[in-house]
């Protein structure tokens, strides 16, 4: 009881640490056994009174049943060799999307003022997950052995193997692959929580222009790509040379959107005339901050709607001809299509890696290039900023040509 009351006096906010610290020393005072226990108790009852406040309670509430469905939507059954696997993956991703907040208010402050971030925590929080119940039904279905004889021709044409059972999938990820999604999730929810915090600095500016070009940028991408990268299953709705316009403009976002956020940013967050250093780095990290954030909603966008249109069309077996524009196709090669789609749904985690990689690196070489080149700040109080002034004119030398130092003393 004692190490937890000071686990949680080290999450709360400084002012209201030494006052739980108050109530934990005071137990000592107290008979110890059942009598000293529920004073500790009381405190801690007292404790989640003052933290939890209503509004607290609200969203705490919200949060719990939404990780409860996603868990439940999730949760794998026995037919899934790498169930454990998967069970591990449901339980860290809530446990981190829980706890990370805390250690957040902690260390970086809470929430910042205004709708963005507000609007990037809660967006962000909500695609991670409506991902966990997707990424748990697209995963195994690339290995899962039907139990119906055209599926099931179609499922061996593909190269798959039949050693399994009808109905039973040696897909899903395996233990290194849930570990990898879990880091790669972490790194998602401490760059949301770290530019909507207090303590970040990063203006309600830079997150508008971030997250509002990494919306327009990720239905972009997903017109090109909804239902994975790969052939046929890449753009049902535009097929051929007719996507070719959306693949030109999504490259042209994934490298120019960066440095124009960025630019744009950094020129919205101090509009003064100026070239001092000190300017000039605020300016770039705003930029740098809307050209990386550009790029991780759009990649997050894009992975949560291809993804759960793939699980929807596995679950839902009579989307498939309208998902596909084929009302006539059979359900042998609907199956097909969403058995490629879900072969290749891989590809989005890959452009969660790789896009806020791009956007880093095309915001940094933009405002390295692009932005105005800085000055050095003169200590002196009065100048302007510019070059020094010329120093003091030397003195001139006397009528006779030499100083009186130089001159040589003439014995008469």
């Amino acid at each position: 009881m004692a190490t937890a009351g000071r686990a949680v006096a080290w999450l709360l906010p400084a002012g209201r640490r030494d006052w739980i610290m108050a109530v934990w020393a005071e137990a000592h005072d107290v008979p110890p056994g059942l009598e000293r226990l529920a004073w500790r108790a009381g405190g801690v009852w007292m404790l989640v009174r003052e933290a939890l406040m209503p509004r607290r309670i609200l969203r705490a509430a919200l949060f719990g049943v939404a990780a409860a469905v996603a868990a439940w939507a999730a949760w794998p059954d026995s037919s899934v060799l790498h169930a454990a696997a998967d069970r591990f993956g449901v339980i860290a991703t809530v446990l981190l999307l829980a706890g990370l907040p805390l250690l957040a208010r902690r260390f970086i402050g809470p929430v910042g003022d205004g709708w963005a971030a507000r609007f990037l925590r809660i967006g962000g929080y909500a695609a991670i997950l409506a991902l966990i119940p997707a990424r748990a039904v697209v995963g195994p279905y690339p290995l899962t052995v039907p139990q119906q004889g055209p599926d099931l021709r179609v499922f061996i044409a593909n190269g798959n193997s039949t050693h399994g059972m009808p109905g039973t999938s040696a897909g899903g990820p395996p233990w290194p692959g849930e570990i990898f999604f879990l880091v790669l999730t972490a790194c998602y929810v401490v760059v949301l929580l770290w530019v909507t915090s207090r303590r970040s600095s990063v203006t309600p500016a830079t997150l508008t222009v971030g997250a509002s070009a990494g919306i327009v940028f990720g239905l972009v991408m997903y017109s090109v790509a909804p239902l994975g990268l790969g052939s046929y299953a890449s753009n049902p709705w535009l097929p051929g040379s007719q996507a070719d316009p959306l693949v030109v403009l999504a490259w042209i976002l994934l490298f120019g959107g960066p440095v124009a956020t960025g630019l744009l940013a950094a020129r919205w967050h101090c509009r003064r005339p100026g070239r001092s250093i000190e300017l000039a780095q605020a300016r770039f990290g705003q930029g740098v901050v809307a050209g990386v954030l550009t790029n991780v909603v759009g990649a997050l966008f894009v992975t949560v709607l291809g993804t759960g249109l793939i699980a929807l069309l596995i679950k839902v077996e009579w989307l498939r001809p309208l998902a596909y524009r084929a009302p006539h196709a059979s359900a042998a090669a609907a199956y097909g299509h969403v058995l490629h789609a879900s072969q290749h749904a891989s590809t989005y985690i890959a452009m969660c890696v790789a896009f806020p990689v791009i956007g880093l690196m095309m915001s940094g070489m933009g405002m390295a290039c692009f932005m105005p080149v800085p000055r050095q700040s003169d200590p002196q109080p009065g100048n302007g900023g510019g070059s020094p002034g010329p120093g003091p004119a030397p003195e001139p030398p006397p009528p006779g040509g030499r100083l009186a130092e130089d001159r040589i003393p003439v014995i008469s």
